[in-house]
């Protein structure tokens, strides 16, 4: 099934200079990039898209992370999307994720992973609408 997911390349991995080397990848994985741009997220968009982690402790350094400087945000598209692209992306901590993925490859911390990507098909669609309403 043909299926929509969301990515940000975080300011992380924007400031070490892998937006390509990380677009590359999904490319060679059979992703179609629906939207793509690159932006500092307002606080106030952070604060909504990460809305649902406002109650944990690490709700403001989240915060504060994906604002502090330029990320490349995405809408993908390929079969079973979402699942595809948190293969690809490999566990959140880069220390226990396979080799090979982008957070193995690019990832230097839990905190400083190079990469987000949905949980599911709504999340997808809900993030995916925060950013390029268009393609809702």
């Amino acid at each position: 099934m043909i299926q929509r997911t969301f990515a940000i390349i975080k300011p992380d991995a924007v400031a070490d200079k892998n937006i390509g080397k990380i677009i590359d990848l999904i490319e060679k994985n059979g992703f179609e990039v629906l939207g793509m741009k690159k932006i500092l997220i307002p606080k106030n968009t952070a604060e909504h898209f990460y809305d649902i982690h406002k109650e944990r402790p690490f709700f403001n350094d989240m915060i504060k992370f994906i604002t502090s400087g330029p990320v490349v945000v995405m809408a993908l598209e390929k079969e079973n999307a979402v699942q595809s692209w948190r293969d690809l992306i490999g566990a959140t901590n880069p220390e226990n994720a396979a080799k090979g993925t982008i957070r193995n490859l690019y990832g230097k911390s839990i905190d400083n992973n190079a990469v987000h990507g949905s949980d599911a098909s709504e999340t997808a669609n809900r993030e995916i609408s925060i950013f390029f309403p268009e393609l809702s």
